[in-house]
């Protein structure tokens, strides 16, 4: 089969989204298929096919769009400035796809709403259309906003609006936790019967192939390593997991966190750290190449976050043999066996989080138990053979709906 991996976002990027794709291209062409890769670019100024080097700048195509989409010609456009950057960027990817070449795909397979609805409206009629949802975006925009009222603005209508037609605009559906099916159903009016629910696989032959490699940093004699790999942003919590080390630090020293990861509240996040008084104790690494090793320093996995469906960086966490500490948002508590595997706790109570870091950092043989309990899970339940083979059959059923249709036409 031809295969094309789409996503609004940029790649390569920071995000669980990436690295999906990537280990969904190794495997399938392991297997003999053809798989091409279609996002933004980095810095957003063009759309790419990343493995061809293919690209097209958004400077040449922005001022038709903007000429044909004036005031007078679609006016609800011009409401709200942030609704009109989404819909032209969205059909800059149109155009951009139309431009390199859609015809001989057998499965456009989409990242996000956002593609999914470009892909919908370009695509050859013969082309099934398959999406993997991973997130929200409706939701993390609110949350973002820190504003529930938001729901009566223009601009939580839109994306409502763009959750729904996107995430129905595909043949297939694939949701990876009921969490995210639920929410699709329930919030967005999504047909059931579209969505198909399994979990993801990790390529841990690649993982260990990384973790091979090792790292030049190392745990601090006498101390524990709780780590932390995430994108710096507001929706993964950090600024929960930093209250809690605060409260930690009051009555014990023999620990360190280590964050990897950038994003846009890193500079925010390191100020809170200076004024909790722990800034020797909470180290921000960065962007690093090397998480797999640098779980392998750690005791501790953490991952507080506001909202999330099923990170990359628990399912690593897990296989890595570490117990893991998440807080009850979204898919988090589908991927851990509360005392068995890890610890939940509730979206920002950072008292029980303070208390949990406590308890795996007094009690050696429980945090052992959990670490082994999930990497015993981790190993057999997110198996790469079981994904792909159940998308491969999301496939031949996308590509078999749309040849009966065409049949009945």
């Amino acid at each position: 089969m031809n295969i094309l991996l789409a996503t609004y976002w940029g790649i390569p990027h920071l995000g669980g989204v990436w690295p999906f794709m990537l280990q969904i291209k190794r495997r399938l062409e392991q297997m003999g298929h053809t798989v091409d890769l279609l996002g933004n670019t980095p810095d957003s100024s063009k759309f790419h096919l990343v493995n061809q080097g293919r690209e097209l700048g958004k400077e040449l195509i922005l001022p038709v769009l903007e000429k044909r989409l004036d005031e007078m010609a679609a006016p609800l456009l011009h409401a709200d400035s942030w609704v009109r950057f989404m819909e032209l960027d969205r059909y800059c990817m149109e155009l951009s796809a139309s431009y390199f070449g859609l015809d001989h795909y057998d499965i456009i397979h989409t990242q996000d709403v956002i593609s999914t609805l470009a892909m919908s409206r370009v695509k050859k009629k013969h082309t099934a259309l398959v999406a993997n949802i991973h997130g929200s975006i409706a939701r993390e925009f609110m949350l973002w906003q820190h504003d529930y009222e938001y729901r009566e603005s223009p601009v939580w209508k839109y994306y409502w609006a763009l959750e729904h037609y996107g995430a129905s605009a595909a043949d297939v559906t694939i949701a990876s936790t009921n969490w995210m099916k639920n929410i699709l159903v329930q919030d967005f009016e999504v047909p059931e019967q579209q969505i198909c629910t399994f979990q993801y696989g990790l390529d841990t032959d690649q993982f260990w192939s990384v973790s091979a490699k090792g790292t030049d940093i190392t745990a601090p004699y006498g101390k524990k390593v709780i780590i932390c790999p995430s994108r710096l942003v507001h929706i993964k919590g950090l600024h929960f997991l930093i209250a809690a080390l605060q409260l930690l630090k009051q009555h014990r020293s023999d620990w360190v966190c280590w964050i990897v990861g950038e994003g846009l509240i890193k500079e925010e996040l390191m100020n809170q750290v200076l004024q909790a008084g722990i800034g020797e104790d909470v180290i921000f690494l960065g962007h690093r190449e090397d998480v797999p090793a640098l779980l392998q320093e750690a005791d501790i996995f953490v991952h507080p976050s506001i909202q999330d469906n099923m990170p990359f960086s628990v399912m690593e966490a897990q296989v890595s043999g570490l117990p893991v500490l998440v807080s009850n948002a979204g898919g988090l508590p589908e991927m851990v066996q509360h005392e068995v595997t890890g610890l939940i706790s509730p979206v920002g109570d950072v008292n029980t989080l303070a208390s949990q870091l406590d308890f795996l950092l007094t009690y050696d043989e429980a945090r052992v138990n959990m670490g082994a309990a999930a990497k015993a899970r981790g190993t057999e339940h997110w198996s790469m053979d079981q994904m792909i083979g159940r998308l491969l059959q999301v496939y031949h059923r996308a590509s078999d709906q749309k040849r009966s249709c065409q049949i009945s036409v």
